[in-house]
């Protein structure tokens, strides 16, 4: 039955890829084609090598009754809503943890195809970078694959980030990717959800392309979600009321209990000045954190995104923000938003790299807008 089961989510994680035939190119559906293998081999991987939390929402949706699934289903957010969500194949259908990772891998996949997807329709000309060429090869980072194919939430909402971004593109046919990114999300981290709302609803009002109307509808509908979510983020975030001293006081909180000295690869960001905390999120760990192998390839990973990154930071990036299109403008907001957020609130590199993972294809497609434009440049003022 395990095997049976592992065999069908990989082949329609495959029919999944052939469904962009007709979308993509030749190459880029063998690219994709790649990246869906590659990213299998993480999964695999993070089954045999690592035991973390997803052990756990496997085997506690074993151990669920009916009762306690129908209320989690119903009632609960975040770990007890993840218990129930496990609760059919793991318990009604008696799969293994294997095969569980096996599922979550092509969930996440599907999540990493619409960012993909997302970056051919907005990158006009392949982005370089000292004449090499950053796309697909960014798609390929590490990180980007080992935090979204694990039972768990950060797979989720990796997933849901990525066809939100893909519906709003086209929100009036991909109506229902954006109301199940939003629906999914807000019951496992619904925090996730108010930044999605807010960022895009931003990007959506200051986009010119848009009519007066287009903006001044969407605006109302994103302003509705949000001041009627907010109240249950406050909850499930546990903070009684919305001041500037009680997020200070959830941030310090937060920071202090995951940088206790029992806490894995824990560091203590509390005393760090901002602009320090900020890099500590991006960009680490970094060479000097090295204390494994996974370690040494996220820290190769963080230099390269530092090296892009300070390159965009000399080239005018605010000029190539403006002309971006809207969605990558909320990939941007939503890049700013998680970055402030969190980076004042954890002090574990491990936890730190498994968030900035739902906000690095933001700062990836970035990237590739970013450099395309000042290769368009290049060559416009060589022709003239």
């Amino acid at each position: 039955m395990d095997f049976l089961f592992a065999t069908v989510f990989v082949l329609l994680g495959y029919l999944f890829v052939i469904s962009f035939k007709r979308k993509l190119s030749q190459s880029n559906l063998t690219t994709l084609k790649q990246l869906y293998f590659y990213h299998l081999l993480f999964g695999i991987y993070y089954y045999f090598f690592v035991f973390g939390d997803s052990i756990g929402y496997w085997r506690q949706a074993k151990l669920m009754t009916f009762d306690t699934f129908l209320h989690s289903f119903k009632e609960e957010q975040g770990t007890y809503f993840m218990y129930a969500l496990n609760y059919i194949p793991s318990n009604i259908l008696d799969l293994s943890y294997f095969t569980g990772t096996i599922m979550y891998s092509v969930i996440g996949f599907i999540g990493l195809a619409y960012f993909y997807v997302t970056a051919i329709d907005t990158i006009t000309t392949n982005p370089k970078f000292k004449g090499y060429n950053l796309f697909p090869v960014l798609f390929f980072l590490p990180n980007l694959h080992f935090w979204s194919c694990a039972v768990g939430k950060d797979t989720l909402l990796f997933f849901c980030i990525g066809i939100f971004i893909y519906g709003v593109m086209n929100p009036t046919k991909r109506i229902l990717f954006i109301i199940l990114a939003l629906s999914l999300s807000y019951v496992v981290r619904p925090h996730i959800t108010l930044f999605m709302i807010i960022s895009f609803g931003f990007a959506f009002i200051a986009n010119n392309n848009k009519s007066i109307f287009q903006r001044v509808l969407f605006t109302s509908i994103m302003i509705g979600i949000a001041v009627s979510i907010f109240p249950l983020v406050l909850k499930f975030s546990k903070i009684e009321e919305a001041t500037l001293d009680n997020f200070n006081n959830f941030a310090l909180t937060k920071a202090s209990l995951l940088s206790k000295s029992y806490t894995s690869s824990a560091i203590d960001v509390s005393s760090y000045p901002f602009p320090i905390k900020v890099f500590t999120f991006l960009f680490r760990p970094f060479f000097f954190d090295i204390n494994s192998i996974p370690s040494l390839l996220a820290a190769i990973e963080n230099m390269i995104l530092l090296v892009l990154t300070i390159s965009v930071f000399r080239n005018k990036p605010l000029t190539t923000f403006r002309k971006a299109p809207f969605v990558i403008q909320g990939m941007v907001y939503f890049l700013l938003i998680g970055t402030f957020a969190f980076s004042q609130s954890l002090g574990n590199l491990g936890i730190m790299i498994r968030m900035r993972n739902m906000f690095l294809p933001g700062l990836i497609i970035f990237l590739f807008w970013h450099f395309s434009s000042q290769n368009n440049e290049e060559i416009n003022n060589t022709s003239d």
